[in-house]
């Protein structure tokens, strides 16, 4: 969780790269409270909002946040 977490502070030279949405991803995975899921998914979903809705990682993380 610590490697994700400096991924969403430290946005570095790129700050439109898509390992700062995946990681806000990989927080929700890996969190142990529901909230903080949640939270962190919808982050997720509010950076990819305008996403093409078939993109794999995009319609897993659905599942899992209907789940």
């Amino acid at each position: 969780m610590k490697e994700f977490q400096k991924i969403i502070d430290h946005r570095g030279v790129e700050p439109l790269s898509p390992y700062y949405a995946l990681a806000h991803l990989g927080l929700a995975r890996a969190s142990s409270s529901k909230e903080e899921s949640r939270k962190k998914y919808d982050e997720f979903f509010s950076l990819w909002k305008d996403a093409d809705p078939d993109i794999v990682i995009l319609r897993q993380a659905k599942l899992e946040y209907e789940r």
